[in-house]
């Protein structure tokens, strides 16, 4: 039997999963009928029924290309239109993905962007949680074996510092890795 602090997180937890559902619903229902197109062809493009199919369909234009039903003429003696709707659909399934990739690389990036505000909503927490826990410690005179980290942990880490520390890092290996 869950506490009611389990409880309570199953709740909020269930919420978010709603709310999640719902904006991508909400998402969906955004799609113009081109978008929801080449979704949907890319999604047919992706199956095993579709390779299935072209297996087949494949094989009969083979079997049937190469006499061996006796009734159905050669059509395609050196497999030009077999090679010419192949490249034709290839060109077009490749488009339709591209399409629904970039649809994706966009989605992925709004929730890269709400990832990293979550992420620093919450270091803005724990700073002011660290705060009202040193504030608590200094005022029951208790000593602990962080004290000397307190004041660094109380500040707030501003993003761009982040950012800035990660562009030098990345520019430091930069010089590093290639040759001058």
């Amino acid at each position: 039997m869950p506490s009611a602090g389990g409880q309570q997180v199953h709740t909020v937890l269930k919420e978010n999963i709603e709310a999640l559902r719902e904006r991508r619903d909400r998402q969906d229902d955004e799609l113009g009928f081109q978008e929801r197109a080449a979704h949907s062809v890319a999604r047919i493009a992706g199956s095993l029924p579709f390779v299935y199919a072209h297996f087949l369909i494949l094989a009969l234009w083979l079997v049937g290309n190469y006499g061996a039903i006796s009734p159905v003429p050669r059509w395609d003696p050196d497999y030009f239109g077999l090679a010419t709707a192949a490249a034709v659909e290839a060109l077009f399934l490749s488009l339709f993905i591209l399409i629904n990739q970039n649809r994706m690389a966009t989605i992925a990036a709004r929730n890269a962007d709400l990832d990293l505000h979550m992420s620093l909503l919450a270091e803005h927490e724990i700073t002011r949680l660290v705060t009202i826990c040193a504030a608590i410690a200094e005022k029951l005179d208790v000593q602990t074996e962080v004290d000397d980290q307190i004041p660094e942990l109380k500040e707030d880490v501003p993003a761009e510092a982040v950012l800035d520390k990660i562009e030098d890092v990345e520019e430091d290996g930069d010089r590093v890795a290639k040759p001058k």
